[in-house]
């Protein structure tokens, strides 16, 4: 199964990063990766299959929030999005 971003809160932090976010979906359980517009979290744990808490790096702009696996990695949408002030 792919991992499935449902949504991200909070969806806005600050450029230089260190924001703790809260992803929702599925699939998570064998994460191996989170990324803020193709760049790695600062740090992510897993709390369970549908949910995982990570902190943002720094960045600008609008981003998607990413989760990967050894199956693939989440399809991008709105509901992921960061927003970096």
């Amino acid at each position: 199964m792919f991992p499935a971003v449902s949504g991200i809160a909070p969806s806005v932090g600050l450029e230089a990063g260190g924001t703790s976010v809260t992803i929702s979906g599925a699939g998570f359980t064998d994460a191996t990766g989170v990324s803020f517009g193709g760049v790695p979290a600062a740090s992510f744990s897993v709390s369970s299959d549908g949910d995982i808490s990570a902190q943002s790096p720094p960045g600008t702009g609008t981003v998607d929030v990413t989760v990967t696996t050894a199956t693939g990695t989440s399809t991008t949408w709105r509901g992921d999005q960061f927003i970096y002030q």
